[in-house]
């Protein structure tokens, strides 16, 4: 597995990659000169931000509002796009778009689980950034 910077390597579940090293790769270019300081940035901004869209998520499904659960799910998947884990709440936001609230519901355990993965991954990576 050549070709993964600062140990991305280790960051796959089941052939699956948490995050994708080029899309890493590709935020940190976005400021070469100033190191990884947009890297850094993003990923305190999505490290405090992602848990409440989570707790969002959560109120929506108890609440069983498929508005917010869709704009719940699409959010954290969209700012998990950036770093690459495209996976994540991709099952929920198909789930409220087929109007299933009790699939939704069933997959909010595997997000959150993939999401504390992801989390650890970028805080790893913001360490040797």
């Amino acid at each position: 597995m050549s070709g993964y910077p600062l140990g991305l390597a280790n960051f796959r579940i089941s052939n699956n990659e948490i995050l994708n090293p080029q899309a890493i790769e590709a935020l940190r270019s976005l400021s070469p000169e100033a190191g990884s300081t947009i890297l850094h940035e993003l990923i305190a901004i999505y490290l405090e931000d992602t848990p409440k869209q989570l707790v969002e998520l959560q109120e929506a499904l108890a609440r069983q509002d498929m508005v917010r659960v869709i704009r719940a799910a699409h959010t954290i998947k969209g700012s998990s796009g950036n770093f690459g884990a495209v996976k994540l709440a991709q099952e929920i936001e198909a789930h409220g778009k087929a109007d299933d609230l009790a699939a939704a519901a069933a997959a909010l355990g595997g997000v959150t689980e993939h999401y504390a993965l992801v989390a650890a991954a970028l805080k790893q990576i913001d360490q040797g950034a």
